[in-house]
């Protein structure tokens, strides 16, 4: 195996688009975590679904495994690995823009995660959010769940506009 032929593979990986937020890739996002290629030319992909739900996760593999299948690598293997589980802390700088150019809200920090059982609330925890559109603070949560899990539906009180924030996890 050759560096460039790594490189290749992985650069190919990183180019996969999240099927919920095409303006992303997987790489944008933080999912994709690893990319490993083998003597025999088969390639290990490991990715860490945002929510271990996830519903998008299928179509993230089949779509890892046709890009470097289609590019002529052999035999692909998507793993999924769940620990440490994704944080929005993952998405890279570049993924950050283009959710805002797209008109998304960004998340902010992750909560801090402690050892032990995981805090159950059942209220929202309030959230500082800017509209994406005319930047106001002036803005009401109206679903905590937006069109997928990882999104919270918004709308801006002063212009009016409906908008998405990517949950901090």
């Amino acid at each position: 195996m050759t560096t460039a032929v790594r490189s290749d593979a992985r650069r190919l990986a990183e180019s996969v688009l999240d099927p919920e937020m095409p303006m992303l890739t997987l790489a944008d996002l933080g999912v994709l975590r690893d990319v490993e290629e083998f003597a025999d030319g088969s390639v290990a992909v490991t990715i860490t679904p945002t929510y271990s739900g996830c519903p998008a996760m299928a179509t993230m593999r089949d779509d890892i495994e046709h890009t470097l299948q289609d590019a002529g690598f052999g035999s692909v293997e998507v793993k999924t690995v769940l620990s440490p589980p994704w944080s929005t802390d993952w998405i890279s700088e570049n993924g950050r823009r283009k959710l805002r150019e797209n008109g998304y809200s960004t998340p902010g920090p992750a909560p801090r995660r402690t050892s032990g059982p995981v805090p159950l609330t059942l209220t929202v925890k309030p959230r500082p959010v800017a509209c994406p559109k005319c930047h106001s603070a002036n803005t009401r949560l109206d679903s905590e769940f937006g069109a997928t899990l990882c999104k919270a539906l918004y709308r801006c009180l002063d212009c009016l506009e409906p908008f998405d924030h990517v949950k901090e996890i």
